[in-house]
């Protein structure tokens, strides 16, 4: 559900644990699977059990890369901010309508002074008052992070063989943080409830500000102070490590974590801030809150308190087991994500839409049924692993693949690839409730503009693209363990659709 460009990049599949929240989509994801270091009794349920290790091949991000990718990546670098940008000036100034401002350049013959006045002239300004809430956003959210008592929770093995700690107390730092926004809002009136979405456009100012700084702060740290050197990636590409990272897990200490900080803090808990914020501006433009607001709000924070209550499950997932720190999370887990990803609450503010009861319910109905489609999905997944197979997926024994694969540090481990239940139906069933919970929050906005559904066009574009990464990293990993499960489990998303 998830990151940016972010996304478009990371890989998900069956048996690792992604929540993509990013996207943030929540991703689960094949090519994961328990970290235990001995060999297990094997199953009658398993599927091959005597293929033997190994894969012949060292698994992890890609080191050598064409001249096409470079080329991709200079792209993404520039335009992905540009289409914040191209986004926030349709909604603030033409009603989240993105053919508006072409067709007034249009009238104009596409002129320089058209252009300063269609766009140039709309763009966000500098203040310091957004700079001033940002720092203090950022800070507090850090400041949560560090001393808030924590679980601590495992990441999956990197392929140097590290299993990191994580401190995860992402919940309740959810709910001080939102009892604080809404008391000192609405009680002791210390700020507008409407505080973010009248500071957005300084706001973006900021957040650009700092994603860049973590961006090249990063880099730099990458050669300087890595925290684990064995499981750096360097491309030979300026441009490339610029995007996707160098670091896997950099970290501050023990347990200060780049990744879960940034995108859980700054990405993830100011998703339902910002919704709140826009619904308490729509109140102040015109008196109530539309129903179309609140199932928004609803749906997102389904999605966001299921992404925190299963926070010790992400650890395990492709942001953190597989993603180098790079462009692609410092700048989208600052930026990508608040903007792009709350698109939908922007576009309610300038456009009124009440919905019908019958459509309210069909909406609802959907984004639940996603929900479900995707709990249930990565539940059996859970099961399967924490049983390590002795356990029934629909009233029957749980049919898997038990894999080896060996880490950079010349370790053999074993893993499990899960056939049945969903997962037996395709190998990437849980995006199914991905799409459906995607396309519900993009319906509460009903069917005047374009600009509201780039959150599922972009959702079903990443996760296709996932999918194909994921084959060829899994195959990387597992080598003929993959090749088997995919003659058990042919389809990668929609049966008759998505056949290897």
């Amino acid at each position: 559900m998830i990151n940016i460009c972010h996304t478009f990049w990371s890989c998900q599949s069956v048996m690792e644990d992604h929540v993509s929240y990013n996207s943030i989509t929540l991703y689960a994801d094949t090519c994961e699977g328990s970290n235990t270091n001995t060999e297990i009794n094997e199953s009658k349920n398993e599927l091959t059990p005597n293929l033997k290790a190994q894969t012949g091949k060292t698994w992890g991000r890609d080191r050598d890369i064409s001249y096409i990718t470079v080329l991709f990546s200079t792209l993404i670098l520039t335009c992905c901010p540009l289409l914040v940008y191209v986004f926030w000036v349709s909604c603030t100034h033409y009603q989240c309508s993105l053919y508006e401002p072409i067709y007034r350049l249009q009238i104009s013959g596409f002129s320089k002074e058209a252009f300063y006045s269609v766009v140039l002239r709309k763009l966000p300004r500098f203040t310091w008052d957004g700079i001033k809430i940002y720092i203090s956003w950022l800070s507090f959210q850090a400041i949560l992070y560090a001393i808030l008592p924590a679980k601590i929770g495992y990441g999956q093995r990197t392929p140097a063989g590290h299993i990191l700690p994580y401190k995860v107390n992402g919940l309740l730092a959810w709910f001080i943080t939102h009892t604080l926004f809404l008391v000192g809002a609405f009680y002791f009136n210390w700020w507008k409830g409407s505080i973010i979405h009248d500071n957005w456009g300084a706001l973006l100012i900021a957040a650009n500000i700092y994603g860049y700084f973590l961006t090249f702060f990063s880099f730099a740290k990458a050669y300087i102070m890595p925290s684990h050197p064995e499981d750096r990636k360097f491309s030979g590409s300026f441009i490339y490590d610029l995007l996707m990272g160098i670091e896997m897990n950099p970290r501050f200490g023990k347990y200060w974590d780049f990744k879960l900080f940034h995108n859980g803090r700054p990405g993830i808990i100011a998703w339902t801030l910002i919704n709140l914020s826009f619904a308490a501006a729509q109140y102040n433009q015109i008196g109530y809150v539309t129903n179309s607001m609140i199932l928004l709000n609803f749906l997102h924070a389904v999605y966001v308190l299921d992404f925190f209550y299963n926070e010790d499950w992400y650890l395990r997932t492709i942001d953190i087991a597989h993603d180098h720190f790079g462009f692609y999370l410092a700048w989208g887990d600052t930026v990508w994500l608040p903007w792009m990803y709350t698109v939908q609450s922007h576009y309610l503010v300038r456009n009124t839409v009440d919905l019908s009861i019958p459509y309210f319910l069909l909406v609802l109905t959907t984004g639940l049924s996603g929900y479900y489609i995707f709990r249930a999905v990565n539940h059996q997944k859970d099961i399967v692993r924490r049983m390590d197979g002795n356990c029934k997926i629909w009233g029957k024994p749980a049919q898997f693949i038990r894999t080896h694969f060996v880490t950079s540090d010349g370790k053999e481990h074993n893993s499990i690839l899960l056939t049945s239940g969903f997962w037996g139906i395709s190998r990437h069933f849980n995006y199914v409730g991905d799409l459906l919970i995607s396309l519900a929050m993009c319906l509460t906005c009903g069917f005047d503009h374009l600009l509201p559904y780039f959150y599922i066009i972009y959702m079903f574009i990443l996760l296709i693209h996932r999918i194909y990464r994921d084959d060829a990293r899994c195959r990387g990993k597992y080598g003929k363990y993959w090749d088997n499960y995919c003659q058990v489990v042919k389809w990668k998303l929609f049966p008759e659709c998505t056949r290897i």
